[in-house]
């Protein structure tokens, strides 16, 4: 006799320990490959910049095969019309305006950095079409480009779009601002060298284009402004002596968000061309969050956030287009006066980790760090000693007093650098 036996299955599930070993498991997976996966997108943010900086090193040599020049910063058009009776200023507001001779030198590069169509509304009368002002004509080159949203002649004679055109080639990807205040943001500017005086533009009559400066303001200006650009002035490759790969070009710096940033709003009223006065600004940084001012801080032009680091890509002030090599790359914005148009410190920088991206004059990128030999910060800028009152500090032709980096700057200092940077 056979007996049958039923067969038992015995069905086993995860215990709750197995589970939480699961749980943990994956937890610490995703733990270790978020950071490589944020690490991963801002290397390909970071590449994507220095593909930016690299177009518009191309556009440069592009731009100096056609005209055998530099592009001017602060260049431009004038004129002699007036409207109402509150003098020259206006010239440059009111259709059919004129820029003042104040542009920046990435408006003539609009056309060699694929922006074609850009550069044929700004070299052409351009006709507003919306808003009160519609049916006004603005001459070819536009009006100035740093007329402020609020004032009221962009009700009265409209707004001009070319200056509020937000280029992606001038924006870098790992800046996340947008949008207003600003007119039109671009994250890349022209390098004026390591001396920050008479760097405003001083040799043309603001009006009418007119050339009022005398000697004495010539010789300060060849002087002082030692970069591959200078102010109001036609550079060309010949003169850069130090070698097209040993002179920084153009660089790269963060726009301002209006939260107290160091590196896009200034302190205003440091001696900052004296002895020492580099270094002038470091008290007013918040020690317990070094990136950004202290809240007591007098910021320049507290009341008007459009004038902050990068907010118009077509004026040539320095605070919107320009950079200096004498604080290395990130540190604070200072200035001397009570006005952006003024002297004032203008490090590059950026929101990739430990530096920014620089074009050399050959067309090169390099990636700079922040801890560049930047020199004695301690010693006054080069220029003539009646303009600082350092005659023995600063002397000029001298060899930058700010390091690596100051001697990259300069296009003629005939500094030898014989260490990698």
């Amino acid at each position: 006799m056979q007996t049958q036996r039923n067969s038992v299955r015995i069905r086993r599930g995860f215990t709750l320990v197995e589970l939480l070993v699961v749980i943990a498991i994956i937890g610490v997976l995703v733990g270790l490959l978020l950071p490589a996966v944020q690490a991963a997108r801002e290397a390909a943010r970071r590449m994507s910049c220095s593909n930016n900086v690299k177009q518009l090193g191309l556009a440069l040599h592009n731009y100096h095969s056609t005209y055998q020049k530099l592009p001017r910063q602060l260049g431009g058009t004038n004129g002699h019309f007036d409207k109402g009776s509150s003098g020259g200023n206006n010239l440059r507001r009111y259709a059919p305006g004129n820029n003042g001779g104040e542009l920046s030198a990435l408006v003539g590069l609009t056309p060699f950095f694929e922006q074609q169509a850009l550069w044929e509304q700004i070299s052409n009368p351009y006709q507003v079409s919306e808003g009160t002002g519609a049916g006004n004509i603005y001459q070819p080159m536009g009006p100035w480009p740093n007329r402020t949203l609020i004032e009221s002649v962009n009700s009265a004679s409209g707004l001009y779009d070319p200056w509020i055109t937000e280029i992606p080639t001038l924006r870098c990807p790992s800046d996340p601002y947008v949008g207003l205040p600003a007119q039109g943001r671009s994250n890349y500017g022209v390098c004026y060298g390591d001396s920050i005086d008479q760097t405003i533009g001083n040799m043309y009559h603001p009006y009418n284009g007119t050339f009022y400066a005398s000697s004495t303001t010539i010789q300060k200006v060849q002087a002082a402004t030692r970069g591959m650009f200078q102010p109001e002035i036609d550079n060309k490759f010949r003169d850069v002596l130090d070698g097209l790969s040993n002179t920084i070009a153009m660089g790269e710096f963060v726009t301002d968000n209006g939260d107290n940033d160091k590196r896009t709003v200034g302190v205003k009223g440091v001696s900052v061309k004296l002895a020492g006065g580099v270094l002038g600004c470091e008290s007013y940084v918040d020690p317990e969050r070094p990136r950004f001012w202290a809240d007591t801080t007098s910021i320049l032009n507290a009341g008007n956030v459009e004038w902050r680091r990068g907010m118009r890509w077509a004026s040539g002030y320095a605070i919107f287009t320009g950079m200096f090599t004498i604080l290395p790359p990130n540190r604070e914005i200072c200035y001397s006066s009570g006005y952006v148009q003024g002297d004032g410190i203008l490090t590059p920088s950026s929101n990739h980790q430990g530096g920014c991206h620089v074009l050399m004059g050959d067309g090169a990128v390099r990636f700079i760090s922040d801890s560049i030999d930047s020199g004695d910060l301690n010693r006054a800028m080069v220029a003539i000693s009646s303009v600082n009152g350092d005659s023995t500090l600063s002397v000029p032709g001298a060899a930058s007093p700010y390091g690596v980096w100051g001697a990259l700057g300069t296009r003629g200092g005939r500094e030898v650098i014989s260490e990698e940077f």
